[in-house]
């Protein structure tokens, strides 16, 4: 049984079968929710505690997050031009010059 639970964060809803001999899908919404035990932290609290005490384990170092940054500012600044294509395609032909590869795609549609 699912409960509605306003404050809880909400999940992708999905199909369950519903009761009786038909095969049918009833739509149910996923809740998740977790209650903090006597004396655990949040995760906020807990990177904020582990900062002030210079616990770095849950901290990435500095010349990761520069690297991190070098591979993928260019994806995040080139300007690559959008290309429509008519739905349920398997999308633009003119992505086919940058991703085809050699020998060519197997398209099930055709």
């Amino acid at each position: 049984m699912f409960h509605e639970i306003t404050s809880a964060p909400r999940l992708p809803s999905f199909l369950v079968l519903g009761a009786g001999e038909a095969l049918t899908g009833e739509p149910v919404e996923m809740v998740a929710t977790h209650h903090l035990a006597h004396g655990e932290l949040d995760a906020y609290q807990r990177v904020l505690q582990d900062a002030m005490a210079g616990d770095a384990v849950l901290f990435a170092r500095q010349d990761y997050i520069e690297e991190a940054w070098r591979i993928i500012d260019p994806v995040l600044t080139f300007d690559s031009p959008v290309y429509e294509y008519e739905r349920r395609t398997w999308g633009p032909a003119e992505v086919d010059r940058f991703v085809r590869p050699e020998g060519g795609w197997h398209n099930p549609v055709y």
